[in-house]
């Protein structure tokens, strides 16, 4: 009996015991419905969430401080300002947000008398904006109350706080609805220089009072002691601002700006109550990072309930967001595509959003294929496998057909340029902006070298092939530009209409189509010539023409070769000068670069927002580095031409001021080539209502995902692969039956010696 047990007890205490516990769990797990590897545990059963990724932490989140897609693409989703974009129009259509209807805009003369819009005599624009009642905020801490009636959490000094380590510490919460206060409160925020907010500049221009303004809360706050400084910002009056009603205010602008109207769809114009502004500055608070940078609170579709830039980033859905239905109309394409589906259905679909963070773009790509995340880029080592390129142009590849991936194609509103610097006297030959007047025979001196330096860089724009480098740097993501603005922006124009005829001809293809070309290398060299530098040495000297072009450290080598080979089709020696991102924008700043690339992304889609980039007051050296204009190009008739233009409507009057400066433009070639981004964006089969929008970040309410389908295509994309385990019970098995058979041969002698 004792020698039975014996053997029971070191048959289960054996590698067998061990080989029977792995293929019983091998056996558990192949009777769950989710793969092995899956990185998403589902905690919330049925809930529809959106699985996503981001590679670095944002470094803000109050909506008066961030200026960041990369941020954006989070706050957007939380914080809502009067206005938003349509989602599904193009060219882009601002609608009413939060408001009742789009904002009523009065014109007044120096002594407030009301004015027509068009008459000369228009000092001020005030724009009336009226709220919808019922719109409340999230949940939170800030806005819980006591049995008193007054805010639940409040501390005298940081001691009184130390129970509260986290956000999450503070147990109780509670709302309130939204009004006109909360917006004016916010305006006040951007005022203030405390809060840094990087429009504040620009916006002062414009808005009465806020120069003024930002001036009593800094002199206010100097007076406090040190641990006292935040002020209510509701103790003081903003000129330009007044309190209507409960949900309507004025904002009143110096002059008319018809652009302020895209400001109102920015999160800067999101409302902050001073009740959440109070809350995050009290004592001890900042100390534990339990700040509105860290911790926004707005009344949008989603919240975020989990900040963890380590590892990850979490948006549920608002309990409490107002009924916004999903758009029932678009352009034609969008109900053949599914996007009209949803018409009229109550928003947001999804309760969740989940970003983890992944720094490498390869197992991002390796897990979006696998199914755990739902969309994705398209990064340069993955591009082949996506995409396939041919006569027809970019299609997805078999493989993403087959799996029921989805693309979505759109120019994004940006440009980016090869730029000169137009106060080198070389490439340039530009006197400063409002620099003082030349004498007769000075100016004819100057008037030679700005020709010759013009024509020089006519020919550079010839020898530089964009297309071909938007080919190989960009995997053909891109189109080569003919001016600042990029499509979908009103003042760009396709075809000949379009056409820079002084660097492309077009070629008819006979069908009534055809493209543009770049001129021949013939003609370039013609130029280079009548510039005075043949075969690309000076005519008077010999000397051969050396250029420099700056960059940051981070240009590849490939670049650099292909850049020397453009220059050197015109004799040209390129001189790359490599350096960090600081010393870069240093030299642009100071105008200390001769060539060199930039770019800009649309703040707002209008045709003012990319020709301001060649207006000649915001150029780098006249502004002291605060200006858009990097290449310093200054022209008094396009000048001219963008003050008139810059306060019209989009109308055919304003296309044809536009179709002006862009000649001026192209005549002057300030820009050496210029191209337009696309973005690509893959979604797997069970993303639904998904269209690229190129301005806004503001979408997820409106994408919807498909569960039951994601589980499916998880489980097929992802089969268990059992052969390394079975391997390894074999081998165990194996030692397991070695090890027995020898304890029963010595068990066998021991009994046989008993």
């Amino acid at each position: 009996m004792n020698r039975l047990s014996d053997h029971s007890e070191m048959l289960f205490n054996s590698p067998f015991r061990l080989s029977f516990s792995l293929l019983l769990v091998m056996l558990l797990a192949g009777c769950q419905e989710q793969a092995w590897n899956n990185p998403h545990p589902d905690e919330d059963g049925d809930a529809r969430i959106l699985y996503s990724s981001f590679s670095s932490r944002p470094k803000h989140l109050d909506p008066a401080r961030s200026y960041s897609s990369d941020e954006s693409r989070f706050i957007d989703q939380i914080y809502e300002p009067p206005l938003e974009y349509h989602y599904l129009k193009r060219p882009y259509e601002l609608i009413p947000n939060t408001l009742t209807e789009m904002p009523q805009i009065e014109y007044s003369d120096a002594h407030g008398n009301p004015v027509p819009e068009q008459s000369p005599l228009v000092a001020y624009s005030t724009y009336v904006l009226t709220i919808k009642p019922g719109i409340h905020y999230q949940p939170h801490p800030a806005f819980a109350l006591g049995s008193d009636g007054n805010p639940r959490y409040r501390f005298a000094s940081a001691r009184d706080s130390q129970e509260y380590q986290s956000l999450e510490d503070f147990t109780e919460t509670g709302t309130r609805e939204l009004v006109s206060d909360d917006y004016i409160y916010q305006i006040k925020r951007l005022a203030d220089p405390a809060n840094l907010s990087p429009v504040r500049g620009l916006l002062a221009e414009f808005i009465v009072g806020m120069d003024e303004f930002g001036d009593r809360v800094t002199a206010i706050r100097k007076e406090r002691p040190r641990n006292q400084r935040w002020v209510n910002l509701d103790d003081l009056d903003m000129e330009g601002l007044e309190r209507l009603n409960d949900y309507q205010f004025s904002i009143r602008l110096k002059g008319k700006y018809p652009q302020f109207r895209y400001w109102l769809a920015y999160h800067f114009f999101a409302p902050v109550p001073e009740l959440v502004d109070e809350f995050y500055n009290q004592p001890g608070l900042a100390d534990r990072n339990i700040v509105l940078d860290w911790h926004p609170v707005g009344t949008g579709a989603f919240m975020m309930t989990r900040n963890d830039p380590n590892e990850v980033i979490v948006l549920e859905r608002n309990p409490n967001f107002r009924e916004d239905l999903y758009p029932s109309e678009g352009e034609k394409e969008d109900e053949a595509n599914g996007l009209l589906a949803a018409a009229g259905q109550p928003m947001p679909f999804l309760d969740k959003v989940v970003y983890r963070l992944e720094k490498e773009a390869i197992p991002l790509w390796s897990k979006f294929l696998q199914g755990y995340y739902d969309r994705s880029g398209i990064g340069a080592d993955s591009f082949d496998q996506a995409v396939s390129v041919g006569s027809q142009g970019i299609r997805l590849s078999d493989e993403m057909i087959e799996k029921g991936i989805t693309m979505e194609i759109e120019v994004v509103p940006g440009t980016y340029y090869l730029a000169f610097n137009m106060l080198d006297p070389i490439v340039g030959g530009q006197r400063p902006h409002n620099a003082p007047r030349l004498n007769a025979r000075d100016a004819k001196e100057h008037q030679k070298t700005a020709e010759r330096a013009r024509k020089l860089r006519q020919a550079i724009s010839i020898a530089f092939d964009q297309e071909e480098s938007i080919s190989i740097f960009a995997n053909g993501r891109g189109e080569v530009g003919m001016g600042p603005i990029p499509p979908g922006i009103f003042g760009y124009q396709t075809g000949r209409n379009g056409l820079n005829n002084l660097v492309y001809d077009w070629v008819d293809d006979g069908n009534g189509g055809g493209r543009a070309v770049l001129k021949p290398i013939e003609y370039a060299r013609k130029l280079m010539a009548e510039a005075g530098y043949p075969d690309g040495r000076d005519a008077d000297t010999g000397k051969p023409l050396v250029l420099n072009y700056e960059t940051t450290s981070g240009g590849g080598n490939s670049n650099q070769i292909w850049l020397i080979k453009q220059f050197r089709k015109l004799g040209i020696e390129l001189n790359i000068r490599s350096t960090d991102y600081n010393r870069f924008q240093e030299k642009i700043r100071t105008g200390n670069a001769q060539i060199f690339s930039w770019g800009w992304m649309a703040d707002y889609p209008d045709a003012e927002n990319f020709l301001f980039l060649l207006y000649g007051p915001n150029g780098q050296v006249a502004t002291d580095g605060a200006g858009v204009n990097s290449s310093n190009y200054s022209n008094p008739e396009y000048d001219r031409l963008f003050d008139r233009m810059k306060l019209m409507p989009d109308s055919p009057e304003r296309m044809a001021v536009i179709r002006k400066m862009l000649d001026i433009f192209q005549h002057d070639a300030p820009w050496g080539s210029v191209w337009h981004p696309h973005a690509y964006v893959l979604n797997n089969p069970w993303v639904k209502n998904t269209k690229a929008h190129g301005i806004s970040q503001s979408v997820l309410k409106y994408i919807d995902i498909d569960p039951e389908m994601r589980d499916r295509v998880w489980a097929e994309r992802n089969p268990p692969v059992i052969t390394p385990l079975l391997t390894v019970l074999g081998l165990l098995f194996l030692l397991g039956l070695g090890g027995y058979l020898a304890w029963r041969k010595r068990l066998q002698v021991k009994v046989f010696h008993d």
